[in-house]
């Protein structure tokens, strides 16, 4: 079994583009203790605002977290208020985003949350069509494609917003020059074609419904859902995220292990699964077997289901986790 400490190691000297649908999340926190006189809703008063990366640009601060050598991304960023925050946010964690990202004809998507006590009482988001976000040939050939022939794996991160559709997966996968990893965290749609990559690491909803199976509240299927992914996708490997019943390994269309989740107290799975892609991405490129790679992944998202809101796990934090529930 491969210790954390050398998966930091070994991860270090990565780099990773990532390619996807770049949000800002923004937080409204305030009370709520009485109802309005025009009409039967909560009045909040506010306290403070705040707001972090969301979507694929949180999945790149995860990234940079992790300790990725170096973390480059690609997505449509309003030239807008929103769009200057998020390129701040992304600044700030050392990810560079690609020339060309900036787009004065698309606005920045942003989800507002409003949060009272710790519970969200609604959410606004504010976004275009996804055909407003499509990847343009240009985007692929100018700024994709460089990028993508100096990085170690490149991550897919599918919001379902437009940047990511069955033809500009199909064109990332049919550069000449790219690495031979490419990981993908679906967000299943009709006709969507996710098939000849690296890793899938859908939820459990998520892998149902590629499955084209019913989610039930029963035992997860785990035997059928790999079959069909396979049959329908054919990944190098699947890990499908079962919130408290852990993580599910496959191969070849095969369960190959489970992987439990030590219990704890659950403030937010808010981008618990753009760490879990983060941390699987990082450990492929650097040739950590799967299990193992797993195993880390899953104590990364121990960490950051733990904070509230959108949130990374840095080394010391995996660490110092990993120590508690080994006791």
């Amino acid at each position: 079994m491969t210790s954390f400490d050398a998966i930091f190691q070994a991860i270090a000297g990565k780099r990773v583009l990532v390619i996807g649908d770049l949000m800002l999340d923004k937080y409204i926190w305030g009370d709520a203790s009485r109802l309005s006189p025009e009409a039967p809703v909560p009045v909040v008063r506010i306290d403070r605002e705040t707001a972090v990366a969301g979507g694929a640009a949180n999945v790149a601060i995860n990234l940079a977290a992790l300790g990725a050598a170096s973390v480059q991304i690609f997505g449509w960023i309003g030239c807008d208020a929103d769009g200057e925050q998020l390129h701040r946010l992304l600044h700030a964690a050392g990810v560079q985003i690609l020339e060309g990202a900036a787009s004065p004809a698309r606005h920045t998507i942003a989800k507002t949350r409003v949060v009272c006590r710790r519970q969200q009482l609604c959410r606004l988001d504010y976004e275009a069509e996804p055909a407003t976000y499509a990847l343009t040939e240009e985007a692929l050939l100018g700024s994709i494609a460089p990028a993508a022939a100096q990085a170690d794996a490149i991550l897919l991160s599918d919001y379902a917003k437009g940047v990511l559709t069955s033809e500009s997966i199909r064109a990332i996968r049919a550069l000449p020059r790219r690495p031979e990893i490419i990981t993908l965290d679906p967000k299943p749609r009709p006709g969507i074609d996710y098939s000849g990559l690296s890793l899938l690491t859908p939820n459990r909803a998520e892998a149902l419904r590629l499955a084209g199976l019913e989610d039930t509240a029963g035992e997860f299927p785990a035997e059928a859902v790999c079959r069909a992914l396979q049959e329908k996708s054919a990944p190098a490997h699947l890990v499908v995220t079962l919130g408290p019943d852990g993580m599910l390994l496959a191969k070849d269309g095969k369960p190959l292990e489970r992987i439990p989740t030590f219990a704890r107290e659950v403030f937010d799975v808010s981008g618990a699964g753009d760490t879990v892609i983060a941390a699987l991405t990082l450990c492929m490129a650097a040739g950590i077997p799967l299990p193992d790679a797993a195993r880390f992944a899953n104590t990364a998202a121990g960490v950051v289901v733990g904070k509230l809101g959108t949130a990374t796990a840095t080394p010391d934090e995996i660490r110092a986790y990993a120590a508690s529930i080994s006791r």
